[in-house]
């Protein structure tokens, strides 16, 4: 069987929008084009039925109740409204927040900016292992300690995080829990209950869903947490985020959901048969090839290795039929070595040559047998060009 290339494997960056989720936003667009808050006629009755009925989606799929889910333009969005919006509620209280040092810029950077107001920030580092331990976590809460936030799968690595571990320490000493799971719902099992969170962001188009839509699922029983407002309008989605429903990536984002629930299992399965297959002959086939971060627990198609001696740049131009990357892709242009990397203990050098790639619902075998033939053969060849150091 032919592959056509470039063949996609950067979906940890996002995702190509399901057939169906596409289709259902088109009709969507022509034919229910209502404001959902236009309560006198047919055309805002039938835009909220249709919100209500994705709201409901969303939270089936990480195990919440509808109310719970406020819509949000995006996993960044709904970690700023997380961050800051529980400051804002606590400043007056408690002024001490706790994250990761694994977390992306959408977590860390509005947790630096509240340093920068007057919180204290401690930031707990990886493990070599590619996870944070939870005895460290709990080290490092304090009295006045109002939110912690680790993510649920690191973006750049896949690394599965123990939060619900960390949720029963924060249970304990009467802390919010967040936890940034853009990268995990969709593609692991995720329920909120069972993790011990209080919050939750979610993005659509890391699960095939569109662009410019995700969520922040806020417990609303025991025990119910409020947050303020980042911004003030028309008083859309209980107040916490105001401003026009963009009815039809809602729609798209809850039929993504549904799809998700419905094909978990099995496309985990073959998820981590494909990853692991690819991991095999990449370490068969080349020596001083590192798997970066344990191997599991991990995302099933996710895959971030170091090759010796072949600078990550190279290889990424070198592997014009492959979509790949070697990091974060809204830290991609930056040449530095990946502190992500650095926090595993990587020297500079593997920390500039790490490989990320990240398996699909749609990628084929036959695209990931092409796809380790490629890359074994490019590094190969790098090598033998580039000066040994």
């Amino acid at each position: 069987m032919s592959v056509t290339t470039p063949v996609f494997l950067d979906h940890h960056a996002t995702t190509p929008v399901d057939p169906g989720v596409l289709a259902l936003i088109e009709r969507v667009q022509r034919e229910h084009f209502g404001n959902p808050a236009s309560f006198g006629h047919a055309f805002g009755w039938a835009a909220a039925g249709l919100v209500a009925t994705a709201r409901e989606q969303v939270a089936v799929l990480v195990g919440g109740q509808a109310r719970e889910i406020i819509f949000t333009g995006g996993a960044t969005e709904a970690n700023n409204l997380a961050l800051l919006g529980t400051a804002r509620r606590w400043e007056q209280h408690r002024r001490h927040l706790v994250i990761s040092g694994l977390e992306h810029e959408a977590v860390s950077a509005p947790a630096a900016a509240l340093t920068r107001q007057g919180w204290e920030l401690t930031v707990v580092a990886g493990e070599t292992t590619g996870c944070i331990d939870p005895r460290k976590v709990q080290d490092a809460l304090r009295p006045d300690t109002a939110l912690v936030s680790l993510m649920t799968a690191q973006n750049e690595i896949g690394t599965i995080q123990p939060v619900a571990e960390v949720g029963r320490i924060c249970k304990a000493r009467g802390i919010l829990l967040h936890s940034d799971a853009a990268q995990a719902v969709g593609r692991i099992p995720v329920d909120v209950d069972e993790l011990g969170v209080d919050l939750l962001s979610i993005s659509a188009h890391k699960m095939h869903g569109p662009k410019g839509v995700g969520a922040l699922w806020i417990r609303s029983r025991d025990p119910r947490v409020t947050i303020e407002p980042l911004l003030y309008g028309g008083g859309q989605e209980r107040g916490l985020r105001p401003g026009t429903l963009n009815v039809p990536g809602i729609v798209g984002f809850g039929e993504a959901c549904r799809i998700a629930a419905e094909v978990l299992p099995d496309e985990s399965a073959r998820l981590r048969l494909l990853r692991d297959s690819l991991l095999d002959h990449l370490v068969g086939e080349l020596d001083g090839v590192h798997l970066n971060g344990v191997r599991e627990p991990r995302l099933p198609g996710s895959l971030n290795v170091s090759v010796e001696g072949v600078p990550a740049h190279r290889l990424l131009g070198a592997l014009t039929e492959l979509a790949v990357s070697s990091s974060s892709a809204c830290s991609s242009v930056d040449s530095e070595p990946s502190e992500i990397l650095r926090a595993l203990g990587r020297p500079d050098d593997l920390a500039r040559a790490s490989l990320r790639i990240g398996l699909g619902r749609f990628n084929t075998e036959e695209e990931i047998t092409f796809a380790g033939r490629r890359i074994v053969e490019v590094v190969r060849s790098l090598r033998l060009s580039l000066p040994r150091k």
